[in-house]
């Protein structure tokens, strides 16, 4: 398959980076200058104070806002502080999310001491961001240190050599790890094999790859100690590790050799990327160009158009029907509609195959967007299991290309596909768009006729104040022309049977749910009024 990275970095605010397969968008990177991006950067932080309720902790890492560090994702060297701690004795929430996806709970005791005993006000703690705030939650952190290399990952506190959980051919694992043995890497420092060092087993050979893992690890060695000394030398909060910007962390991440070519229409970033690659990976040197005509290069390769597409609730399947995606703030449904898709005579058959064209777009919609948390797909129902499996195959193959870390459950017995992914960063849609204030992210805002009972209501209210003697109230055009048209003759009667002067005012370039009510007294000073949260 023909893959290209494209690397639009011409505006200072915006980067974005696309990955084409055959023409089509499969990957999409957006990272802003004024949001802040803190995924992967390691700080000296401070507890500023401890939970027991949920078993968290606090912590103050410099950047403004505290993050947030539960049990389970404290190493264990923390625990000498609970002399009393006997795992066996004790339970704890069990799990950690990486930010780069190479690597799962390795190391990680089952049972944790309660947080109280290991953690105290004031103490100092070496963390990483591991998943950025979300809404009104703050950052989470870990003391699960991870730096990434191109094909390694060092890990201060696993101690031991691993291989990726995404490596599932044993004959590769076994030559990874004759490999790093014969490295030889310092003792009491871990490190895992990412799935990059997978591919240049199969591609080059173990020779080779040997001299390639040995430059990455000497890098991280490199790296690590740098770290260490500012750990030592800088008080806490601090950061003492940031990690690269998305350009570059995405081509040592994402970059596989299936990419024939690397793409950037900004002379900047190009040498950037060019420098990168003759040190990390100078074999593919020579795939990067330089994009430099007037016509944009997210335009001249269609991904514009694909982006603009993004936040559709509905997305076209081929041949016929759609998937509907609706997300709220934990969970995202996802629909499979039929329409007009008429592959098969059969029904079973007709739903099997929409459903294998259906399974291959919610991989792609997922990661394009950036879904996260709970995810319920909702298939058209098929009688067979034999059905059933293969749409579950098929949904697991589509995701293997995802960086993020997914676990799918089998088929209920409604027909739904549950399954979840690491959320790290907010979605695409949190990143790019605000909420509209005319819905307030609902979707929908009341009728015409719904504003025009309401202020009714309001008025009725306003003329009860003894005191009232004018009420004028402004709202949106088109709720005043209803409101003239269809209850003039019950505006006349509030009027007459409280003794005030109604004014309906026209409010311009608002929201239709806009109401704004100001009560005079027979002097024309303005009264204090509430309509109980209406106004």
């Amino acid at each position: 398959m023909a893959q290209k990275m494209l690397i639009n970095a011409r505006q200072p605010e915006e980067s974005r980076i696309a990955i084409i397969d055959d023409g089509v968008l499969e990957e999409l990177y957006i990272e802003r200058s004024s949001n802040d991006n803190y995924v992967g950067n390691i700080y000296k932080g401070v507890v500023v104070n401890i939970e027991k309720s949920i078993q968290a902790a606090f912590i103050d890492f410099g950047v403004g806002r505290n993050g947030f560090l539960h049990i389970s994702d404290v190493e264990p060297s923390y625990f000498k502080q609970d002399p009393n701690f006997h795992p066996e004795e004790s339970n704890g929430r069990h799990g950690h999310n990486s930010h780069n996806g190479d690597h799962g709970d390795y190391g990680r005791p089952r049972h944790k001491p309660l947080i109280e005993n290991v953690f105290h006000k004031g103490d100092e703690v070496i963390v990483q961001v591991i998943k950025e705030a979300i809404g009104t939650k703050g950052p989470t952190l870990s003391t699960y240190i991870s730096i990434p290399g191109r094909y390694l990952v060092l890990m201060p506190s696993l101690g031991k050599v691993g291989v990726s959980r995404k490596i599932d051919d044993d004959a590769t694992r076994l030559k990874l790890r004759a490999i790093m043995k014969d490295l030889n890497p310092p003792k009491g420092i871990g490190f895992i094999v990412r799935t990059a060092g997978a591919e240049r087993v199969r591609a080059t050979g173990p020779e080779r790859t040997r001299k390639e893992l040995a430059l990455d690890l000497a890098y991280l060695m490199r790296l690590w100690k740098s770290i260490v000394r500012r750990i030592k030398n800088l008080p806490g909060p601090s950061g003492v590790y940031e990690e690269s910007d998305m350009i570059i962390r995405t081509i040592r991440d994402v970059f596989t050799s299936s990419v024939e070519e690397i793409i950037v229409d900004d002379q900047e970033a190009f040498e950037r990327v060019s420098q990168f690659l003759k040190v990390i990976m100078p074999r593919y040197a020579d795939r990067i160009r330089l994009y430099d005509q007037r016509e944009p290069l997210f335009v001249k390769y269609g991904v514009d158009q694909e982006i603009e597409k993004i936040d559709n609730r509905r997305v076209p399947l081929k041949d016929g029907g759609s998937i509907v995606i609706d997300q709220t703030e934990a969970l995202v449904a996802i629909d499979v509609n039929t329409g007009s898709f008429r592959a098969k005579e059969n029904a079973e058959d007709n739903a099997f195959q929409l459903n294998l064209r259906a399974a291959k777009e919610i991989a792609r919609q997922i990661r394009l967007r950036d879904l996260g948390g709970v995810i319920v797909n909702d298939f058209i129902d098929m009688e067979e299991d034999e059905h059933r499996r293969a749409v579950e195959r098929t949904l697991r193959d589509a995701l293997k290309r995802d960086r993020a870390k997914t676990k799918i459950m089998r088929t209920s017995p409604f027909g739904l596909i549950e399954m979840t992914r690491q959320r790290v960063r907010p979605g695409l849609k949190r990143s790019v768009y605000r909420e509209c204030p005319c819905c307030r992210g609902g979707g929908s805002i009341k009728s015409i006729e719904s504003m025009a009972i309401m202020i009714m209501r309001i008025l009725a209210l306003a003329g009860q104040e003894p005191r009232a003697s004018q009420i004028v109230i402004g709202m949106a055009e088109e709720v005043a022309e209803y409101l003239n048209n269809k209850k003039r003759l019950q505006l006349a009667k509030i009027e007459a049977d409280n003794g005030v002067s109604i004014t309906l005012k026209h409010v311009s370039n608002v929201w239709p749910e806009h109401v704004e009510v100001e009560v005079y007294d027979e002097q024309g000073k303005r009264l204090p009024f509430s309509t109980n949260g209406n106004s």
